[in-house]
């Protein structure tokens, strides 16, 4: 199993739902957290606890939907001076349900794609060099399970084009100690998933996470969280392992 203690993982969306749980039990195993959200205030209440279980931590702050502000958090991050060995790009954005949905009007595509896709990317692309030099490394990109459902197109398609990326790099690093993979938290009943999830925002550990600590140089698989409810981390990696097989011709 992948062994995170010691290393450095920025966690996007760490504030709150998801973001949150992920950043309590990666603190848990000993991992170092760069925290992101959209206003350091938010990160505040997870900033000082996940610094009461032990681990280093920093706070940085880019509103997603504004290119330039990934810049500058990534600039920010490389002026820490840490090698940033894990990436869990769980960030995203719902727009809106429209019921209308031949009204659905072109921001919803241009803020979605910014949000779901390009910044996500632009984070892979900044990351993955350094996790290749090293020749180590763990990056999982938080998709969705939504399909058929012409009312949430933008935000939809957002997360397919990220499918996409994620796989197409994976195919690049497929056989190495670099794994980029895909994770979902499924249908949960967070600000994002709303009052009406069947899934509490619980049942997503250990398996958002699961994609860290396998160990079998496979990439480019979809590791959906809800397969692996109520396992532990170790019973976790070993069905991922097992079960789930890269997307790739051997």
């Amino acid at each position: 199993m992948y062994q995170v203690k010691g290393k450095w993982a920025l966690i996007t969306g760490a504030a709150r739902g998801i973001g949150y749980l992920t950043a309590k039990f990666m603190a848990e195993q000993g991992c170092n957290l760069i925290l992101h959200s959209r206003d350091l205030a938010h990160t505040e209440k997870v900033f000082k606890e996940v610094q009461a279980l032990g681990v280093h931590a920093h706070a940085v702050a880019a509103d997603l939907n504004d290119l330039s502000q990934v810049e500058r958090m990534l600039k920010e991050i490389d002026d820490l001076g840490v090698p940033v060995d894990i990436v869990l790009n769980n960030a995203g954005l719902q727009i809106a349900y429209r019921t209308d949905y031949l009204q659905t009007p072109v921001s919803d595509y241009e803020i979605s794609f910014r949000v779901n896709t390009i910044a996500p990317a632009m984070i892979c692309y900044h990351f993955l060099p350094g996790m290749m030099a090293r020749g180590s490394g763990r990056i999982l990109n938080t998709t969705s399970g939504i399909a058929l459902d012409v009312c949430q197109a933008g935000y939809s398609a957002s997360k397919a084009a990220l499918d996409k990326i994620t796989i197409d790099l994976g195919s690049k690093v497929q056989g190495t100690d670099v794994l980029i993979n895909l994770t979902d938290p499924g249908w949960c009943r967070t600000d994002l998933g709303g009052p009406h999830a069947p899934n509490a925002p619980e049942s997503a550990i250990p398996g958002i996470v699961v994609g860290v600590f396998v160990d079998d140089k496979k990439s480019g698989r979809f590791l959906g969280a809800q397969h692996f409810t109520g396992m532990t981390l170790e019973e976790a990696v070993k069905k991922a392992e097992s079960e789930f097989d890269s997307p790739y011709p051997s």
